[in-house]
């Protein structure tokens, strides 16, 4: 069958196309409705159909004979040390786990955050969650602890699961005096917090709150799994949002084990017992997608790396990851082939090892430049496939789906949407565009199985944020044009979320801290187009009067606070001290057109700007600075 008659046949069918693709997952309880609406009128998947997603993902291939091949292969070359454990082994791991859970009284419904980082214990921790029924919520261990602190407070979780510590290249991170600084400051206490003690730093524990992992697990006894409804949630994962306030994306069991399977077998083109490897972390949604949980459920060996692509030793490092463990699909995102590109530019490194078992790269998280793809495909020898998706999908809505007819490449374009995604680009008044014209990205509902049902607890938000802009389609925030031959080409964010090396990050957050810089009268932040991480938060600040501080002092107190509130992950390094702001003459700060004078890109001055002289000015300024890509 062709792409085209899948995709064709998905769309005029959907009801009958997931029927089909639910019967590749064992269900306890076979669905009574493939499509819905739940009381709220919004669209659920899988109505009354009852499953376990851990089971999926264990407990049925050692029930089908294969215990023996290896489930997880753990390699950190920041620790020099290696882990593999095979289906049977990680199902004894996640039993004895969730045995813990259940006797410190999590049940199904409960909500557990997990604070832990690219370790076996975590991706143990989820799993034993998701057979007890309970909702995890993994938060990347870079953020600060008034980040933590605003997800607790959301997520109101029964339990806390922390390690010791994370590790960053050499620097070890103190994650209990993290979790300490984020209850100080959260309204929500939860019943306790378990610590897995790493060997890099013993933290000491609270007496009555903190408990000590190791010694609840040679206590505890194994627990069985819970059958669960597919319309119930599996997990919440936090993503920015343009208020500054993080939007719970739901996510639930039964559509996304579906469409976890129907992945890896059609966009990813892997078959059970093969090697994959996502090259991200657990605490974003490529963690949970691709290296947590499709690859277990499609039955594949995944790899938990706790490394980077440079310096841990060096820019070979994925390279012989994928010669040691004979990695036959590889994901991870285009920062990461920059930052190897940028250490050793001729490819060197890559002579030492053999990297014949790999078939395809896929790279997503943030715009692949051409140059990027170019070079990475070169260097590798194989099909680099661009594909873009979100957290709010939780899979890929655009990808060459290789596992059902490899399309041509067209660099620039993340390929055409994956069956189940009516994608249309729009213009202001939500009717189609014609080809090559640019607007709005958005999706013809229902979306299909794997996508958000919903936000946390805020079904307003959900309609505002997503529904609400064009009617009877979901709405991505980002821009694109549509070609000629239907490929799809996604030109950047449209509100205020930035894309820093594949992590979504909110600009109103990170303005947020610099306006609450006594020095600091007024401030915009925007994201700047940059070659390594795809794009970079740069901060322009007016002062207040009478203040007497130079640029670079400011600048370095400003990185400190943003650090300090948002996280390292931000990578907020640059201040520029400017006399005024664009506005509009209603006071709205002009943003985008800072974004594209920044980024080098054409602009028209809008009718509203309240001083015409400011823009020039702008533009100056930022050569001066070398901030603008027009320089």
């Amino acid at each position: 069958m062709t792409y085209q008659e899948f995709y064709d046949r998905s769309m005029s069918s959907p009801e009958a196309f997931w029927r089909e693709q639910a019967e590749a997952i064992p269900w306890f309880k076979k669905p009574e409705k493939i499509l819905s609406k739940d009381e709220e009128g919004l669209y659920r998947w899988y109505e009354g159909g009852k499953l376990n997603t851990a089971y999926i993902a264990l407990d049925r291939h050692v029930e089908n004979g294969r215990g023996q091949q290896v489930a997880l292969y753990y390699d950190s070359p920041v620790t020099d040390s290696k882990q593999v454990f095979t289906y049977e082994e990680l199902l004894d791991e996640v039993k004895l786990f969730a045995g813990v859970l259940r006797e410190r009284g999590v049940q199904k419904g409960d909500t557990v955050i997990i604070y832990m980082p690219m370790i076996p214990q975590t991706v143990i921790a989820m799993l034993a969650c998701a057979r007890l029924g309970a909702i995890h919520s993994v938060v990347f261990g870079g953020f600060a602890p008034h980040e933590l602190a605003i997800r607790i407070d959301d997520a109101k979780p029964k339990l806390l699961l922390a390690a010791s510590c994370g590790i960053e290249i050499t620097k070890v991170i103190d994650y209990v005096k993290i979790i300490n600084e984020a209850l100080e400051e959260s309204e929500h206490q939860p019943e306790g917090c378990i610590v897995y003690q790493r060997p890099q730093l013993a933290a000491p524990l609270k007496s009555g709150r903190d408990h000590d992992w190791q010694a609840l697990l040679d206590k505890a006894e194994p627990a069985d799994y819970v059958p669960v409804e597919a319309t119930d949630p599996l997990y919440i994962l936090y993503t920015s949002g343009t208020t500054g306030r993080p939007k719970g994306v739901m996510r639930d069991n039964g559509g996304h084990a579906v469409a976890m399977e129907f992945s890896m077998k059609y966009i990813y083109g892997v078959q059970p017992g093969d090697v994959y490897w996502a090259a991200s972390d657990v605490g974003w949604v490529v963690g949970h997608s691709y290296i947590v949980y499709a690859p277990l459920i499609h039955g594949c060996s995944t790899i938990l790396y706790e490394g980077k692509p440079v310096k841990t030793p060096d820019a070979g490092s994925f390279w012989r990851v994928i010669e040691e463990y004979k990695v036959k699909a590889f994901f991870t995102a285009p920062t990461a082939f920059r930052a190897i590109k940028k250490e050793d530019p001729n490819g060197v490194l890559k002579k030492k090892y053999d990297t014949g078992s790999l078939q395809y790269l896929f790279l997503a998280g943030e715009r692949c430049d051409v140059a990027t793809l170019e070079w990475s495909g070169n260097l590798l020898r194989v099909p680099v496939i661009d594909h873009w998706w979100q957290t709010e999908s939780g899979w890929p809505m655009l990808s060459n789906m290789v596992g059902v007819e490899p399309l041509p490449i067209k660099p620039g374009s993340a390929a055409k949407p994956v069956c189940g995604y009516g994608l249309k680009v729009v213009g202001p008044d939500g009717e189609g565009l014609p080809a090559r014209q640019e607007g709005a990205v958005v999706i013809r509902l229902p979306l299909p199985p794997g996508c958000l049902p919903n936000l946390w607890n805020d079904t307003a938000r959900f309609l505002s944020s997503y529904m609400s802009s064009y009617p009877g389609y979901y709405f991505t925030g980002d821009g694109g044009y549509i070609d000629e031959d239907g490929y799809v080409f996604i030109t950047g964010r449209i509100d205020d979320i930035i894309n820093v090396a594949g992590h979504r990050l909110s600009t109103a957050k990170m303005e947020e801290v610099v306006a609450s810089h006594p020095a600091v009268a007024e401030c915009a932040v925007i994201g700047v187009e940059d070659e390594m991480k795809g794009q970079i938060p740069i901060g322009f600040v007016v002062l207040k009067g009478g203040v007497d501080k130079t640029e670079t002092e400011l600048e370095q107190e400003l990185i400190q606070m943003v650090r300090a509130k948002v996280g390292p992950v931000a990578s907020f390094k640059k201040v520029a001290i400017v006399p005024r702001l664009p506005k509009t003459r209603s006071g709205k700060i002009l943003r985008r057109i800072m974004r594209q004078i920044a980024d080098g890109k054409p602009f028209a001055t809008p009718s509203t700007i309240e001083d015409m002289t400011v823009l020039p000015e702008l533009e100056t300024l930022m050569r001066e600075r070398k901030i603008s890509h027009g320089a």
